[in-house]
């Protein structure tokens, strides 16, 4: 078998649909991070796949002068901003305009290495959008495009964000199915609104049941609290999956996921193969224990003055998570954060 029998081909190349969604994108980086340091001789041609099938975010970041300055104490490691915004499949939902981002994300590895941190900020933390106003911090996206919600969130959490990328639907069903299905270890046991049941306890999923289970908050008393919680247990499913040796030994599935889930990427300019390969020395043995998930803290709900449910900022919390990720101590603050929360 050669290497040109993995190549990506411009006609397999699936449909760049709209439809945007959830926290597929820090799945994809922890495969290829993985598949660059265990893959040998495909590592470049699944980075040529890669570069090939995403698409590029044109104008990714505000002025430097509203940001956080280049290899200062703020610019400490590598900080990724994943998002998912809220368009949804047509006719799912008419009340939803523009394109807010449904999931943000942070991804921070250490100078050192050795670990990696996932915060989920809650979509309706309600903050200071610079030169908007006070608003729900996922409408930086619609109000001002990616330069404004990359700022929104530098200017909040006090730390320089190195690159961005959104992913969508079917990208995260693709990912999923590529991989065979995933076992997840389902928290709480609830039926979506749609009527689909899903039990305490593990429980396999395909790409449209595992869409289904991270998609649904309206089961739930606390809402979108416990939709990140969910999420989570479904990212530890797909990283377990993604470290098996069924994965890792097998080039022609990891190959085909990478191709499948190219397409629905749109990525920083500065977020190609080459970039994530340039950081897979940080993660050389990295195993489960070292990838440490949590939600950024909140005050809890509340209504805005203008009657909007809102998730009411721990401002203090933002900064101290960013001086956390500069002084490279951010493993002693997940450790002060309750068990719910991780």
């Amino acid at each position: 078998m050669s290497l040109n029998d993995f190549d990506y081909h411009e006609e397999e190349r699936r449909p760049h649909k709209k439809h945007t969604g959830r926290n597929v994108l820090l799945v994809f980086l922890a495969l290829v991070l993985t598949v660059a340091v265990v893959a040998g001789l495909f590592v470049w041609n699944l980075g040529r796949n890669f570069d090939r099938g995403s698409s590029s975010i044109e104008s990714a970041f505000p002025a430097e002068t509203d940001r956080p300055e280049k290899n200062s104490a703020q610019d400490a490691g590598t900080t990724v901003m994943l998002l998912g915004s809220d368009q949804r499949p047509e006719g799912e939902d008419a009340t939803v305009t523009g394109s807010r981002a449904d999931s943000i994300m942070l991804l921070h590895i250490p100078d050192d290495g050795g670990e990696m941190y996932i915060m989920s900020i809650m979509r309706d933390t309600w903050v200071n959008i610079p030169g908007v106003g006070e608003s729900k911090i996922n409408a930086a996206l619609d109000q001002g495009g990616m330069p404004l919600m990359v700022q929104t969130v530098e200017e909040h959490f006090g730390t320089r964000i190195d690159e961005v990328a959104q992913v969508d639907f079917a990208g995260f069903e693709g990912l999923t199915d590529a991989l065979g299905g995933v076992t997840v270890n389902v928290p709480q046991s609830f039926t979506t609104r749609e009527g689909q049941s899903f039990q305490q306890g593990p429980q396999d999923m395909d790409g449209a049941t595992a869409l289904a289970f991270v998609r649904e908050r309206y089961a739930f008393q606390d809402g979108d609290y416990q939709r990140v919680r969910n999420q989570r247990a479904y990212l530890q499913a797909m990283i377990n999956k993604l470290v098996s040796s069924e994965t890792l030994t097998n080039p022609v599935k990891i190959n085909d996921v990478v191709k499948q889930i190219s397409p629905y990427l749109t990525v920083s300019d500065g977020l190609t193969a080459n970039w994530i390969i340039r950081q897979a020395p940080d993660l050389v043995g990295l195993n489960n224990s070292d990838i440490q998930m949590f939600t950024v803290p909140t005050q809890g709900t509340g209504t805005s003055a203008d009657g909007q449910s809102i998730v009411v900022a721990d401002t203090q919390a933002m900064q101290e998570i960013g001086e956390a990720m500069a002084n490279g101590t951010l493993d002693e603050y997940v450790s002060t954060l309750p068990a719910g929360d991780q």
